[in-house]
Parts: C-alpha cells; structure tokens; sequence
C-alpha cells in the first residue's frame, strides 16, 4: 500500500465525519461505489485520502440530486458532463417548483374561503380535487421569452437593478450571447435574441411600443423601488395602492420593455 497505516481513516470515524452510518458505507462497498483502500489487521475497512476525495465528489453529486447508479457513472465515465447534469437538475426543480406554486394558489383560495363561508361545498372540493389531481400531468411549466437586442447587457441589467437571480449566458461561436436566463421568484425567464424570421424585436427599436410586459411581486415594493431608482432605471410612476390590492410601481428596463413590482395590501 503507498500510504501507511496511520494515513487511513476507519469507518467509523469517516461516517461520523461525512454524517453517514457505517452501514451506508459497508453498502457504497457492496455495490462498488466506494470501496475502502485497505484493512486492518483485523480485517476493518480502511480508507485513503483518495478514498475520501470520492466520498467528497459522491456527497457533491448526491447533493445535485442523482441516484446513485448515476453518480458511479459520473465518477467512472471521463466523457460524463458534469455542466449537462446540473441542467438536468435544475429543470427538474424549475418543474417542482411550478407545481408547488399552482397547489400554493389553490390552497391559499380554499383557505380563504373557508374563512369567509366557514366551510366548502362538496363541489368546489370536488372541483378542487380534480385540479390537484391535474397538475402532474400535461402543462409542466411555463417560461416566459422576452426579445432583446444586447441579452449580456439585458441580463446585468435585470440581476443587478431588478434584483433577480443569474442564469446562464450561451455565447455563439463569435462570442455573441444568443441566449439568457435569470431567476425571478418561482421561475426562469428567457431572454431571447431579435430575430425577423419569427417577428421579434425589441421596444426599443419600436419607439418604445411594447405590446406586453411582466408584473413581479416581492417583500418590500417600496425598498425595491428605491434601490431600482438609485441604479438610474426610468421609473414610470412611483409605488401606489391600487385599488386590486397592490402596492405597485411601474419601471422599463434598458429596453424600455414595461415591468411593474407590487406586493399585496394588508
């Protein structure tokens, strides 16, 4: 063995470390997961440093939500693309969470007619039913395409004065962006590049005429609001209740597409 014996980690002392059992680590063995490096005298598994370098890559790859069939092969196979797979996972959330978000609106409207009638007639929670049972089905998710001419300045924009979480940026083979994600809430929004083959433009090669715009609640409008005014974005008008039971103002982005930020009245 190139390492002695003192530079090998028992199993106990490795399952307590990593925050697994000692059956969980006999089991990565049995099926050729992670196989110990060595054994003591009396016959006790012993694992290496790179024995424990897996453990760590094995734990990363869990993390991402792989069986574990598929985190060998992740570790075995050197053609396994690591960036495909965290793609993969997160579609798969972007799909959970769609799902969650529909039964959250129906759930928040049974409560709150429970609240006002005290009770729900067997229709509507037959009505209700039917719509749980239907949300696993057909409709996976939804995401949202907007048409910009410069997407790596949209997608700065849109992170750093909106507040919405990063995504990805594809580049064409002349360093282009030619696609977009951020995060806003419960799901990915898409920016898309012009394109007059399918009649897509930006406002703001249309004078400013937008024919749709985006509508984004958050926790604080009015702390949003200012800090989307420090950043210098044209600010349409400033946050006002509405009448719908909203707190809301009204911005454009760089190209001068409509978004409006709100968070429900007390």
């Amino acid at each position: 063995m190139a390492e002695t014996k003192g530079e090998y980690v028992k199993v106990g002392e490795l399952a307590t470390v990593a925050g697994l059992t000692v059956r969980t680590l006999h089991y990565y063995d049995e099926i050729g997961l992670l196989s110990p490096s060595g054994r003591s005298a009396s016959g006790h598994r012993l694992y290496s440093r790179d024995d424990v370098q897996r453990l760590y890559r094995i734990g990363l790859l869990r993390g991402l939500g792989l069986r574990l069939d598929e985190v060998a092969a992740a570790l075995d196979d050197p053609d396994w693309d690591l960036s495909q797979a965290m793609r993969t996972h997160i579609a798969q959330l972007d799909r959970t969470l769609a799902v969650e978000h529909r039964l959250r609106q129906r759930l928040t409207t049974m409560a709150a007619t429970v609240i006002e009638q005290r009770s729900l007639g067997t229709r509507e929670l037959l009505d209700t039913l039917e719509d749980m049972t239907m949300l696993d089905t057909k409709i996976r998710r939804r995401i949202p395409t907007l048409v910009y001419q410069n997407i790596e300045a949209a997608h700065r924009f849109l992170t750093t004065v909106f507040g919405f979480e990063p995504g990805r940026l594809d580049r064409a083979p002349d360093g282009s962006v030619q696609h977009g994600e951020v995060t806003a809430g419960d799901g990915v929004i898409w920016l898309h590049a012009v394109s007059e083959r399918f009649g897509l433009a930006s406002p703001i090669a249309l004078d400013g005429i937008c024919t749709e715009g985006m509508s984004i609640v958050v926790d604080d409008v009015d702390a949003h609001f200012r800090h989307a005014k420090d950043e210098g974005a044209q600010i349409v008008y400033e946050p006002i209740d509405q009448p719908y039971g909203y707190r809301e103002y009204s911005v454009r982005d760089l190209e001068r597409r409509l978004w409006s930020f709100m968070t429900p009245l007390d």
